[in-house]
């Protein structure tokens, strides 16, 4: 029976690899298609923060940031200096102390778009805060479409947790085709942090081999004739052996009679590979939020120097991060503690805003129609 999708005019081969036509000449007929690492946690984790030096360091940028803006606690409109939130929150865990859990918490939320905290309780009485690796999370969803709980499973072992005030906290960013789970940011880098490390890529196996002539040895005896298996053999031993790999960079060809050394490459133009890293660095940089500046990617300096540049990256991306994340923390310890608290930063212990906290502190010292009580509502009190 023939194959009804077989195009009549297209002849099959038995190789759609390589063609011979009748003059000696090989054609490739290969379809070249670029290969792009997957969305999940576990790819976006190793290809990005684990192998890109950009990626790695945004995250670290934003989640270290993050990690270092004090939360207040306010009971109604009294700031608790003591409570056991803030005691939760300054050692969650044996294992992990507070800058640590909340470091760990934002690099979830960067690398998956979603994290999840897990509370365990003595007595009915939150003890510790565990953080759970998002990949092992799964939503489990109603009848309604609505989750009813999650699934944390571990190898074989699986255990469900329900979802609500008492049960696990979810913090997502925004998806706009996902009605359970976020969206990372680096996943809208997909392309560019692949080309990243392709250019990387490149670039090492260029340095593995920029001993090897990048060009064609040419037999031309005078006597005509080709050269022996055991001719071929031994010169291209010799060329592996003597004149590849980086340090043997720079060592002069030796040819004997009949073999010319045509040189063969691409101009710096064609191949413009540095431009194209940096171009990908800036893309990824832009997913994240992160001025170029700060993480020392030549172009697109639109800041006039790097305190500009760090004041930016807390007001743009850090800050709105945190708030966030206090706002979710809030809901859930009060629905757990039955109390209506409140979680805020603390916008004067930050270091990125230390000028600006200041002209506000000015202005508002030389506002003499405000009373006192206004004067602090007006800085965050």
């Amino acid at each position: 029976m023939k194959n009804p999708f077989r195009l009549p005019w297209r002849r099959p081969v038995e190789n759609a690899h390589e063609t011979k036509a009748a003059s000696g000449f090989v054609t490739l007929a290969q379809e070249g298609r670029a290969h792009w690492t997957g969305r999940s946690y576990a790819a976006l984790a190793r290809e990005g923060f684990m192998r890109n030096p950009v990626a790695h360091r945004a995250v670290r940028l934003i989640s270290e940031g993050a990690a270092n803006v004090p939360l207040l606690v306010y009971e109604g409109t009294q700031e608790r200096s003591e409570h056991p939130v803030l005691a939760l929150l300054a050692r969650p865990n044996g294992r992990m102390g507070g800058h640590d859990f909340l470091e760990a918490l934002y690099g979830h939320l960067l690398l998956s778009g979603n994290a999840y905290i897990d509370a365990a309780e003595i007595g009915g009485t939150v003890r510790e805060l565990h953080l759970l690796r998002p990949d092992r999370v799964r939503v489990l969803e109603g009848r309604d479409g609505w989750p009813e709980g999650y699934e944390y499973r571990v190898g074989n072992l699986a255990r469900r947790i329900s979802a609500g005030d008492d049960g696990l906290l979810h913090l997502r960013l925004f998806h706009p085709l996902d009605d359970h789970l976020g969206f990372p940011p680096l996943a809208a880098a997909q392309m560019a942090l692949d080309l990243s490390n392709a250019a990387a890529t490149w670039n090492k196996a260029l340095l593995d081999n920029s001993a090897r002539p990048s060009g064609a040895l040419v037999y031309q005896p005078k006597e005509g004739g080709n050269l022996s298996a055991d001719q071929y053999d031994r010169l291209k031993s010799e060329l592996e052996d003597g004149y590849s790999g980086p340090i043997r960079a720079g060592r002069p060809l030796l040819l004997e009679g009949g073999l010319d050394w045509k040189a063969m490459g691409l101009s710096p133009k064609d191949m413009d590979f540095v431009e194209a890293k940096n171009g990908a660095a800036r893309d990824i940089a832009l997913a994240f939020g992160v001025p170029p500046m700060l993480l020392g990617i030549p172009g697109d300096n639109t800041y006039a120097n790097y305190q500009e540049a760090n004041r930016a990256l807390y007001r743009l991306t850090i800050l709105p991060m945190v708030f966030r994340t206090a706002a979710a923390l809030s809901g859930w310890f009060s629905g757990r503690l039955g109390e209506a608290l409140k979680l805020v930063p603390d916008l004067d212990q930050v270091t990125g805003l230390t000028g600006e906290r200041s002209e506000i502190w000015a202005r508002m010292k030389d506002a003499d129609f405000l009373t006192d009580e206004e004067k602090r509502q007006a800085v965050g009190y």
